[in-house]
């Protein structure tokens, strides 16, 4: 065999060898190749580009691998209605057996000593100030976590509607801050009657 045949041969080999390896990487396709291969000419001539790219290719340093800790401040605002209105006692409590008159007393004490807390710590306001029953309209870009569309929903936006129930956003809440050492996760103590 001759020289160049020889170079010939291996070139392609190394080609064949290579498109395996990028069907094997591409699992099965080739699709992505073109955006591979623009992907890589365009980091290399651009280094703010490089740096944009960069976190998605290189993986997190140890500590962002650890799992985040719980975030205890979403709790405080349960804790005060477990503090002043026993909301978590009479929710996790099988009320089945218990005759209506006894439930309904308990409510009545439990709404009044929540909506104390609700309106003394955060600042609602309508999602949509309208009355319920009125007609309104749901914009092209309404956001789905705001407005909840029911019935027959079909078609693209704007739709008309009636509003069912105004929904409720927080415009600002103050929670106080736990003394220091406390542990957040706590909602209620237990308490122990010492005889």
């Amino acid at each position: 065999m001759q020289a160049y045949q020889i170079v010939l041969l291996t070139l392609a080999v190394l080609v064949v060898v290579k498109l395996l390896f990028l069907l094997v990487v591409g699992k099965g396709s080739l699709a992505r190749l073109g955006l591979a291969t623009r992907g890589f000419f365009r980091i290399l001539a651009d280094a703010a580009m490089a740096e944009r790219i960069r976190p998605l290719l290189e993986p997190p340093g140890e500590e962002a691998a650890k799992p985040a800790r719980l975030s205890p401040e979403p709790l405080r605002l349960l804790a005060l209605l477990q503090r002043e209105g026993r909301l978590l006692d009479f929710l996790l409590e099988d009320i089945q057996g218990a005759p209506d008159e006894q439930v309904g007393a308990g409510v009545r004490e439990l709404h009044r000593k929540a909506q104390t807390v609700i309106k003394e710590h955060l600042i609602l306001e309508p999602v949509l100030a309208k009355n319920e029953g009125e007609t309104v309209e749901v914009p092209p870009n309404f956001d789905p976590s705001a407005i909840r569309l029911t019935g027959n929903v079909t078609g693209q936006p704007p739709f008309r509607g009636v509003l069912q129930h105004h929904g409720w956003r927080v415009k600002n809440y103050t929670l106080p801050t736990p003394p220091e050492g406390q542990d957040q996760f706590v909602l209620a103590p237990a308490e122990v009657e010492l005889p």
